[in-house]
């Protein structure tokens, strides 16, 4: 077997960071489809029905994660177990099954909303004059949203990022926004505009039940096997409210917040915490590309296999962050007077929060980890206790320190969680992410910041060009050092093998 022979360790490597990229890429379009439609709905319909729409919008989303009912990441797991054992038969019925699964779940979570229309109205302040008709647009996607995610997560299972680009990341934002220009035609309000959004889901779970019909269709499929269908219901059951735990953790201690801080504040506090998650980007492009293999690896008992793996992947996951880390910890409000000059007072809750998602970045898709080799169980329990912790530091800090005190909920509760899956990983799996070559990483970081930190100082122009000039001045200097001492010796190797394949190749 040579180096890039399929299932090889380099080949492991090229194909995570073609998805990887795939997924930056596609995130990338999300955000600037998904801004497009949100200036052309404040900018059309008003504030008041851009607020309505963004509730609803994100209430579905968020909620998706539950009515799924785990079948989305119980897929990802089997295919990748069974495609990487050769036991393509024994794929196409469980997928069927778990697809049916979430398609009833969402369908009956779809029928509650629609009956309680007018409580749901009342619990998120929608104002009567928008009318139930917008909880009902909503509601409807929901199925579509969880057929979509399942039939793509099977896609994904096969190692395969490409549909999870075009249709989730890219196609999805696009075509909400196409469908909503179009329903505008016939009435322009803000249910039309959620109404577009539920039927771009639908499209996008037909197309990806294409892409899945089209990467299984040579499979003979075989009946499941005794107990099968009891086995996928004991790995998605926790997973469900797990899920959605793991959405609500992000925003938790904003909500929290709105109690006891002023509008603005509560909108300052919002744009940090948008502006902290950015580090995250990265992380979760990895993290959806090296499920399969862990559950590939771990199903196989390639633990050595996986251990170096998932060193690797974190090493290198921090290394692609640290730049913009170190941006946001140089020139945290200028940062934030992106969103508008007077969001810069955020700055120190942006620091706080930028501690927690250092943590998250620091120690890689631990909890995917977990997920992937079968501990649902415990995965429920930390998300649980993590969202129970949030929320306690949030009401007790919140009202004495304003936004600095819900920060310091949202780093204390990240680092405590991503600890905690940390140490469960090390018992269940026997691996961890850490060695001595991230001490190489040390000397690049260091001259990076101090380049960022003279850079920002003495700069010329506005903020915008400031921040520009100080992003791209550390990140070339955080580069240069970095191929000069933070690369191990095997990484020189490979990056020489590639340049000799490019050079033969031209």
């Amino acid at each position: 077997m040579t180096e890039t022979t399929p299932g090889s360790p380099r080949a492991d490597y090229l194909n995570i960071l073609s998805g990887t990229s795939q997924n930056i890429i596609g995130i990338m379009v999300a955000a600037a489809a998904t801004f497009a439609t949100n200036v052309l709905i404040s900018n059309t319909l008003g504030d008041s029905a851009f607020g309505v729409v963004t509730v609803m919008t994100q209430a579905a989303f968020v909620l998706s994660f539950a009515t799924r009912a785990g079948m989305d990441m119980a897929v990802l797991r089997d295919v990748a177990v069974d495609a990487g054992s050769g036991r393509f038969q024994a794929i196409r019925t469980p997928v069927a099954r778990a697809t049916l699964i979430a398609f009833i779940v969402s369908s009956l979570a779809a029928l509650a909303a629609v009956a309680a229309a007018d409580a749901v109205r009342s619990l998120f302040s929608i104002e009567t004059g928008f009318g139930r008709q917008v909880v009902v647009a909503a509601a409807l996607g929901l199925p579509f949203l969880a057929l979509a995610n399942v039939w793509l997560a099977a896609t994904r299972g096969l190692k395969i990022m490409r549909h999870t680009l075009y249709i989730f990341w890219a196609g999805q934002p696009v075509g909400w926004m196409l469908l909503m220009l179009a329903g505008w035609q016939v009435s322009k309000t803000a249910w039309m505009s959620i109404a577009a959004y539920s039927l771009s889901w639908a499209v996008a779970s037909l197309f990806a039940f294409l892409a899945w019909r089209r990467e299984s269709a040579s499979w003979e499929p075989a009946p499941m096997e005794p107990g099968a269908l009891g086995r996928l219901f004991r790995y998605a059951g926790p997973r469900a409210p797990a899920a959605l735990f793991s959405q609500l953790l992000f925003w938790t201690d904003l909500f929290v917040l709105t109690n006891y801080a002023p509008t603005g504040e509560v909108g300052v506090y919002s744009a940090a915490l948008r502006a902290g998650q950015i580090i995250v980007l990265f992380l979760t492009s990895v993290s959806l590309m090296f499920s399969p293999f862990v559950a590939d690896m771990h199903s196989r008992g390639q633990t050595e296999r996986l251990d170096k793996l998932f060193k690797n992947l974190t090493r290198w996951t921090l290394a692609a962050t640290l730049p913009a880390f170190m941006l946001l910890v140089v020139a945290p409000s200028d940062a934030l007077r992106v969103f508008g000059s007077e969001f810069s007072g955020g700055q120190t809750a942006l620091l706080i929060l930028l501690g927690g998602q250092f943590i998250n970045v620091a120690t890689g898709s631990v909890g995917f980890v977990l997920i992937m080799v079968g501990r649902t169980g415990w995965d429920l329990i930390v998300y649980g206790a993590s969202l129970g912790l949030n929320l306690g530091l949030a009401f007790w800090l919140a009202p004495r320190y304003g936004m600095e005190g819900a920060a310091i909920a949202n780093a204390v509760t990240f680092t405590l969680s991503k600890w905690a899956r940390l140490a469960l990983v090390k018992r269940f799996v026997s691996i961890q992410p850490y060695d001595r070559s991230y001490g190489r990483m040390l000397i690049p970081a260091l001259g990076g910041l101090g380049v960022m930190w003279l850079v920002h100082q003495g700069a010329p122009g506005g903020f915008l060009v400031n921040l520009f000039l100080t992003g791209v001045a550390g990140t070339a200097v955080y580069g240069l050092l970095y191929l000069l001492v933070g690369l191990t010796d095997a990484e020189k190797r490979g990056l020489a093998g590639l340049w000799n394949n490019l050079k033969a190749r031209r």
